[in-house]
C-alpha cells in the first residue's frame, strides 16, 4: 500500500516541476527594419473636384418673416421676425410639438450680444439660453440653445431650429 501511495506522490510532484527555459541561440533573428512613416495627403472629396465652391460671404443679415408651418409628425411653428442689416428688430416665435408642449420666443425676453458673423440673442434673466440666427446659402436658420425654460415640459429636447426661406420668407 506504501509503494502506490508513494508512486501518485512521486508523479504530482513530477506535475509540478518546471521545465527550465532553454537557452538562446547564439544566432540573432534578422532584423527587421522599422516602419516608414508615409505622409498622408490631403485629397479633395470626389463630388467637390472640379468644382468652384466659395466661402459663404460674410455681410449683415436681413430677412423678414411672418410665416406658419406644419411638418409631417404635427409639429406647427408660427413665427414673426425681422432683421434689418444684423439688427433683430422684430422676434416672436412660437413652436407646438404634440404630445410634448410648446416653446414660446420673445424679442422681449433677449438683448442682442452680437451681429456678425451671426446674429446672436441672450436671454436677459441670465438663463444662457440663446438664438443664433444665421444665412446657409438661400435660407436662414435660427437655432436655440440652453432654452428649457422657455418651454413647456419636454418640450425643449425635441425643439429643432427654424428655416426660413431669405427671398420669399417661407418658414419650414
Amino acid at each position: 500500500m506504501r509503494k502506490p501511495l508513494a508512486v501518485v506522490l512521486l508523479l504530482l510532484l513530477g506535475a509540478c516541476a518546471q521545465v527550465p527555459p532553454e537557452p538562446a541561440s547564439s544566432e540573432a533573428a534578422p532584423e527587421q527594419p522599422a516602419p516608414r512613416e508615409e505622409r498622408m495627403e490631403s485629397q479633395p472629396l470626389k463630388h467637390l473636384k472640379g468644382r468652384n465652391i466659395k466661402p459663404q460671404p460674410t455681410r449683415p443679415l436681413n430677412v423678414k418673416s411672418r410665416c406658419t408651418h406644419r411638418d409631417a409628425v404635427g409639429t406647427r411653428t408660427s413665427l414673426n421676425l425681422q432683421v434689418k442689416e444684423a439688427d433683430v428688430k422684430t422676434f416672436d416665435a412660437r413652436v407646438d410639438i404634440p404630445k410634448r408642449g410648446a416653446c414660446r420666443f420673445n424679442l422681449k425676453q433677449f438683448r442682442q450680444v452680437a451681429k456678425l458673423p451671426n446674429v446672436l440673442l441672450e436671454a436677459a434673466d441670465g438663463s444662457g439660453c440663446t438664438v443664433r440666427m444665421w444665412e446657409q446659402g438661400p435660407r436662414v436658420t435660427i437655432a436655440f440653445n440652453k432654452c428649457p425654460a422657455s418651454c413647456e415640459g419636454q418640450a425643449f429636447d425635441y425643439l429643432w431650429p427654424i428655416m426660413v426661406e431669405a427671398k420669399t420668407g417661407r418658414c419650414f
